[in-house]
């Protein structure tokens, strides 16, 4: 069976009637083959593309509110046109408010604003049973219910199906700069996010062979942006690099997923020390990374399964970890896609008290839930 909602009460009945079913719901579709496969199929798909509003946008306490099926282009359309934006990437096209939330995504502005949760207020949801709950509230400084809004920010919509949300808004920068390096030294990576230069990326393109390019993007106002650039290329000429190229725009591979269609997709995180170590694993498996090198996230692509175990074992040792966020079914089959997850025995409880049947996309999270 497949519903197509056009509102929170809409998917609550549609959950009191779906009662001993499981349930999946998604948006978009732009990231539904992420997470673990099913552990039992789904009697019914809730398809909230209808739910596709933003609802509300009060510029003045630099909030939107959205409903979980709108894209996030068409929020940044809206809040743009008074200045403003969401500080968050659109990582895949088309990507919805309520996948991102549930897949809990980011790209390069996480160096400057943070992660979806952080940005996250307030939110809607409908549990299993059809009971709507709410938490957070339209004022960015309302800290009412924010562990349910974290809950729900990578839950791959196993606790609760998401209706709609709350965001913190930035306002646009008024100048940008894009630094790019090539072949850099990585060890300025950690230099320029620790400096008080305020990037607002840091990312990283490293081939699986080659020279490796580094982009700094920096925003603000038009001589602040220009004086942050000098400072920038001060720090990036005494770490022996030979070349720098500044453009307003970022380069082409900026903000994008390294895989194709097929391939396994790795999320590599780890402390930002551990970068250079990383990077050479990655490199003596063939494996392309790239990403948020600022804050030890780096995404990676490769056909080859046996590439997993190392890698990971290279991030654990700097405090991080890498998850398979998707990979064609008969390989996700034949591994762990999450490894080690600290709290598991906390998300299964959490689990049982939002989901005691285990109704809502059984198996996609983390130790089956």
């Amino acid at each position: 069976m497949r519903a197509s909602p056009t509102s929170t009460v809409e998917v609550a009945e549609l959950l009191k009637s779906a009662a001993g079913k499981t349930v999946v719901a998604g948006g978009a579709g732009t990231k539904q083959s992420w997470g673990g496969t099913l552990s039992r199929p789904a009697d019914v798909h809730i398809d909230l593309s209808r739910l596709d509003a933003v609802l509300d946008h009060a510029a003045g306490d630099l909030i939107v509110v959205a409903q979980a099926g709108a894209r996030l282009a068409e929020v940044q359309r809206r809040v743009a046109e008074a200045g403003q934006r969401l500080a968050i990437d659109e990582t895949v096209p088309g990507a919805t408010v309520g996948g991102t939330i549930a897949t809990a995504t980011s790209g390069p502005l996480r160096q400057l604003a943070g992660t979806v949760r952080d940005l996250l207020i307030g939110v809607t949801v409908v549990r299993a049973d059809g009971v709507v709950a709410k938490a957070g509230g339209r004022v960015v400084k309302n800290v009412a219910g924010y562990d349910l809004c974290k809950l729900m920010t990578g839950s791959y919509g196993t606790l609760a199906v998401i209706t709609e949300a709350v965001f913190r808004l930035h306002p646009q920068p008024v100048a940008t700069a894009v630094v790019t390096v090539p072949d850099p030294a990585l060890s300025l990576v950690s230099t320029v996010a620790a400096s008080q230069l305020a990037p607002a990326g840091i990312e990283l393109d490293a081939p699986a062979s080659g020279p490796a390019t580094l982009g700094v993007a920096l925003e603000g106002t038009a001589a602040g942006v220009a004086a942050r650039t000098d400072a920038l290329l001060v720090l990036i000429r005494a770490s022996g690099a030979a070349q720098a190229r500044t453009d307003p725009q970022p380069p082409l591979w900026w903000g994008q997923y390294p895989w194709r269609s097929g391939q396994l997709a790795l999320k590599l995180t780890f402390a930002r020390s551990g970068l250079a170590d990383v990077v050479a694993a990655a490199r003596e498996h063939r494996v392309p990374v790239r990403g948020s090198a600022g804050v030890g996230v780096l995404y990676g692509a490769t056909a080859d399964p046996g590439t997993v175990e190392p890698l990971r074992q290279v991030c654990a040792t700097h405090g991080g970890t890498l998850v398979v966020l998707d990979a064609p079914p008969e390989v996700k089959a034949t591994l762990d896609i999450w490894g080690p997850v600290a709290g598991l025995d906390l998300m299964r409880r959490v689990k049982e008290r939002f989901d005691p049947e285990h109704r809502l996309a059984p198996g996609r999270f983390v130790g089956g839930i």
